[in-house]
């Protein structure tokens, strides 16, 4: 990389080591993913009941378009081999960060516009039905977040490959553990923020209050999200990037393309087992995100401000068991065990839910929500770890960023499965209950396959085989 294309702010002129990231900073530097926690509320937890519920728009048209986004995931790559060459600002990472929080926080105030103009077209004439006008706003809905995907993707890239130039080995696994525990506090707060901010919404609002409301939620709440994206990363790239001394010695996982991901992904058998495994337990694990805002308010009779806080429950739930799985139920029961049980219990979580459903009570609603949060904690936690235990350290950054490129492409197909799912089961069922079960009960179903496809990996084989095939596949990309 020329000399040219680096600040004189990221060089170390002297000889003087670098100082290490302390405790404050790394929380600082957390309140970015906590951005994307809350700003994972408006889409799929606002957004989606306002869609489905108070403006008719079909779970499957509404399911497809938040979707794109993730579907977007690829750009991903882009950015942070750009990010790699090319600063912005005078910085490899923070301009992007700056730039990408930017767009995506106004594109998501242009995005609701949008969805009204859809729900125009369907209040007018008291059904969904596909015409000129109605194909056309569904497709610019579907730019629209299809640029928001983009946007995120010029931000969350650069930001993970800063994690990693500020951090050592030693402190990067603590870093990790703080940026992610703080996405699900993220997640967590929006619930209680759009509580509070949407309270004129509790008692049947009329659809004009709504959409006032609706409006000034999502300018307001990007914009504290644009702002925590400014606070957490300013200065840090400055005083604690190893960059410059690191990028001739090491592969960086953001300059996996996607074509080399899909080879790395199914360069053996057990490679190809695992990530289908991580795969099958993605979708089934997240089928619900486009439905249950829904499901709250349709079944239980919650109003918007109240699903919204849905997420909140099973939030803290997860919250809560990220850090106690990790310390208390791995170290006892190993990361394979663990992995299962997590599993096992979701699709437990999933049958009650569906039981919650036929009591119409909304406390055991939001008691079974706390309980999946705590499931999927486990789950999650024992499958993240089992990842990592099973790979080489030459393959860390292959495996992940191959991994993180996969999930974010199994969420996609997750939120439109789930809206499909729905769609299909008003078609058999004229019991609300009914339909919102089917997507649950297969989520259950999900789980179990996944807990049989994960009882195939063999832990020893991984480390030979599969590191072997991954180093020949590396080679032969770099002849």
């Amino acid at each position: 990389m020329a000399t040219s294309d680096l600040s004189n702010s990221q060089v170390n002129t002297g000889n003087q080591p670098l100082p290490k990231l302390n405790l404050l900073t790394m929380f600082r530097l957390a309140l970015f993913q906590m951005g994307l926690g809350i700003l994972a509320v408006l889409t799929l937890g606002v957004l989606n009941r306002v869609m489905i519920d108070e403006l008719a728009i079909p779970a499957t048209i509404t399911a497809g378009i938040l979707a794109i986004s993730q579907f977007m995931s690829p750009t991903r790559v882009w950015f942070g081999q750009m990010s790699d060459s090319k600063t912005i600002f005078g910085f490899h990472r923070t301009g992007y960060v700056w730039i990408g929080a930017a767009l995506f926080s106004l594109i998501l105030s242009l995005a609701v516009q949008v969805i009204w103009q859809l729900s125009g077209l369907v209040q007018a004439t008291g059904q969904w039905t596909w015409t000129t006008q109605t194909i056309g706003w569904t497709a610019l809905a579907g730019l629209v977040f299809a640029l928001y995907g983009i946007a995120t993707s010029i931000s969350s890239t650069p930001f993970f490959a800063l994690l990693v130039d500020v951090s050592d080995e030693d402190d990067r696994g603590k870093l990790i553990g703080i940026v992610w525990s703080m996405m699900t506090v993220g997640i967590a707060v929006g619930g209680i923020t759009s509580k509070i901010l949407l309270r004129r919404l509790e008692n049947n609002a009329s659809l004009d209050v709504v959409r006032s409301s609706i409006s000034w939620f999502f300018i307001v709440v990007p914009a504290i999200v644009f702002l925590l994206a400014l606070i957490a990363t300013f200065g840090v790239e400055k005083k604690y990037s190893r960059y410059t001394s690191r990028s001739h010695l090491i592969a960086r996982e953001d300059s996996i393309t996607l074509g080399k991901s899909l080879k790395i992904l199914t360069a053996s058998r057990q490679t190809g087992l695992f990530f289908t495994f991580l795969l099958v337990m993605t979708i089934s694990l997240f089928m619900q995100e486009a439905v249950l805002e829904p499901y709250g308010g349709e079944v239980f009779g919650l109003s918007i401000p109240q699903t919204s806080l849905l997420n909140t429950f099973w939030g803290i739930g997860m919250l809560m068991s990220l850090g106690a799985t990790g310390f208390f139920i791995v170290p006892r029961i190993g990361k394979q065990r663990t992995t299962k049980l997590g599993c096992l219990l979701v699709a437990v979580c999933f049958i009650l839910i569906i039981a919650s459903g036929f009591t119409g009570n909304a406390k055991v609603f939001q008691g079974t929500l706390v309980l999946f949060g705590l499931s999927a904690g486990i789950a999650t936690t024992g499958a993240l770890s089992l990842m990592l235990d099973l790979t080489a350290a030459e393959t860390a950054g292959t495996f992940v960023g191959a991994w993180g490129l996969s999930q974010a492409m199994a969420r996609g197909t997750a939120t439109i499965t789930g809206g499909a799912v729905l769609d299909i089961g008003r078609t058999l069922f004229q019991v609300p209950v009914l339909a919102y079960g089917l997507v649950f009960a297969l989520q259950a179903v999900g789980m179990l396959l996944a807990i049989g496809l994960l009882s195939r990996v063999n832990v020893q084989e991984f480390r030979t085989s599969a590191r072997e095939a991954i180093a020949t596949l590396m080679e032969n990309d770099l002849d």
